[in-house]
């Protein structure tokens, strides 16, 4: 099933082009109390809210995809996850590309088995993300901002010391990231999370949908120019491996993403761009640039 948030924080399932207004199945969530449960509530039900979404039916309100305003379908993400130089033609890029890391993030890791053995994970603020009907903002016009389009996992269950095998078990479904990231000195956490640095959509598709998250084409068009393409096949280290070491370091509650690196052709935007990503079996959101 495909899942959106759109709107006034309303609930779609998505069939094709049209999206069904199913905000009534949301009432099988529980009601939550302080302290609040870390997570998204949504993600953490999701075979409830599935099956209410399916015992409803799709009768009710539709509209056309075009016609309404995509959020983050990830409303409270307790963490976003991010994994640096996981495509061995990006760590190729940046390295002939001083622009990319400004010193901070060198590209040799002999000694490593992998870029993520040497460097580990980062965390993006939560409050970067958004929906791709919200756009991206660029917050430094004066600095080079680059987008990044990649695989984004989102968690369905507590997760912690799992291990690589069972790794998919525990995941919810997927959808579409750009991590935008201003090019500095500073650290990347820092560099990766100003507000809407992290745009996810443009629905979540639940994990059954997908059979191998490890062999999905993808690619980002700027202004219609292809700028990035490549495949899942070729992430150095696989999205089980990338979620069995996060659950390692931290302890993975429903709705964290973990995003899933990026490949080469990362390049700059700023406003009046527009850019038009697309995963396969997750369909395409465009994103407009201010």
């Amino acid at each position: 099933m495909k899942i959106c948030r759109f709107d006034d924080n309303r609930l779609g399932a998505v069939i094709g082009e049209t999206v069904y207004d199913v905000t009534d199945a949301a009432e099988v969530l529980p009601p939550c109390h302080w302290p609040f449960p870390p997570g998204d509530l949504a993600m953490s039900r999701l075979p409830e809210l599935v099956a209410a979404i399916e015992a409803r039916g799709m009768s009710g309100v539709k509209h056309n995809i075009g016609d309404v305003a995509l959020l983050s379908p990830i409303a409270n993400p307790a963490k976003i996850i991010g994994a640096p130089i996981n495509y061995e033609a990006h760590r190729a890029e940046a390295g002939q590309d001083p622009g990319l890391h400004h010193g901070t993030h060198q590209t040799d890791f002999t000694g490593f088995a992998t870029p993520i053995a040497k460097y580990g994970l980062f965390l993006k603020a939560a409050t970067s993300v958004a929906g791709a009907g919200q756009g991206v903002e660029v917050m430094f016009p004066e600095r080079r901002t680059d987008h990044e389009v990649e695989l984004a996992v989102v968690i369905g269950r507590q997760a912690k010391n799992v291990s690589a095998a069972g790794a998919l078990d525990f995941v919810a479904g997927y959808c579409i990231g750009l991590d935008m990231s201003v090019r500095g000195t500073e650290a990347r956490s820092f560099r990766k999370s100003p507000d809407g640095y992290t745009v996810l959509g443009p629905w979540l598709t639940t994990a059954d949908e997908i059979a191998d998250p490890g062999n999905l084409d993808l690619q980002i068009t700027v202004n219609g120019e292809i700028k990035q393409q490549s495949n899942t096949s070729l992430l150095t280290v696989s999205v089980p491996e990338l979620i069995a070491l996060a659950s390692r370091w931290y302890t993975l509650y429903p709705g964290d993403v973990i995003m899933t690196g990026t490949p080469e052709g990362v390049g700059p935007v700023g406003a009046g761009d527009v850019m038009e990503a697309g995963i396969e079996g997750l369909g395409s959101m465009r994103v407009e640039v201010r």
